[in-house]
């Protein structure tokens, strides 16, 4: 086992700055079960550092986030439950609201791959500054499963209905460069000015008065709230379901297989 496997998610708390990194480089951060645990964890250690006035996120090696590890769901020697499954995808509920609990601003720096999962967390960060060649998508459809957990509230909060729809109806990429012109992002730069650029903007919002960022910051989400109420528990069950399906199942077998699925609709 690697070090990094050992310690995916590394924490630094530094001048009013919490760092959280994710950190399996070689698996493009690929979210694991421990990873996900580690990080909500992470998120709650900020909620509740009174010294923290920023959190910036980031990925190290190449890329942010790539989204949950396909190779979780191989199916294992004795395949979980319907219950257990579904039990599974509701953390992502639990991700959602750890993220929308912390009351400091939290900056995301992406590079490379921001993908499902990956994309999501990206997007419920209050300032994404991306590469111009960043890619960033959300990709569930792509393993037969529903787009449900995160990506249905946030693409079309922030790029709109239609874009939103086309985008997570087949999966397709959309570059940092672009994502920042519909206003998906912040901002885009040049892939070696990413982490300049985000220190910049954690540095502005670290100066400036506390309670009046983290009021603004909590007066803002009540639109994201509200957007989570409506949407978020339907997508989640919905992907619960798919993930049972024998289309996800082919998936993840032309995945690990290096082939084409044929997805039969059952």
């Amino acid at each position: 086992m690697t070090d990094a496997e050992e310690q995916p998610v590394l924490v630094d708390v530094a001048d009013g700055v919490m760092t959280i990194s994710f950190n399996r480089p070689a698996r493009h951060n690929a979210v694991t079960g421990r990873m996900h645990r580690e990080f909500v964890a992470a998120l709650e250690r900020a909620r509740h550092d009174k010294a923290v006035r920023v959190v910036l996120l980031r990925g190290e090696g190449r890329s942010f986030c790539s989204g949950a590890d396909v190779a979780d769901f191989q199916t294992p020697e004795v395949p979980p439950t319907a219950a257990e499954r579904a039990l599974a995808v509701m953390g992502g509920r639990e991700l959602v609201d750890a993220l929308l609990a912390v009351p400091q601003p939290i900056v995301a720096a992406v590079r490379g791959y921001a993908m499902g999962l990956g994309a999501t967390i990206a997007l419920f960060s209050d300032v994404v500054i991306a590469a111009d060649d960043a890619v960033l998508a959300d990709t569930h459809v792509n393993i037969g499963v529903v787009a449900g957990d995160g990506g249905a509230v946030m693409w079309p909060l922030l790029a709109g209905l239609g874009r939103a729809r086309f985008h997570l109806l087949t999966g397709e990429r959309v570059t940092g460069a672009l994502a920042a012109e519909w206003g998906l992002v912040y901002r885009a730069v040049a892939a070696d000015a990413v982490d300049d650029e985000a220190r910049a903007v954690v540095d502005k919002l670290a100066a400036l008065a506390p309670l009046a960022v983290q009021g603004t910051k909590s007066t803002l989400n009540r639109i994201v709230r509200e957007k989570v109420e409506l949407v978020l528990d339907h997508g989640l069950w919905s992907e619960a379901v798919t993930f049972l399906s024998d289309d996800h199942r082919e998936a993840t077998a032309a995945f690990m297989e290096k082939r084409t699925p044929g997805f039969e609709g059952r």
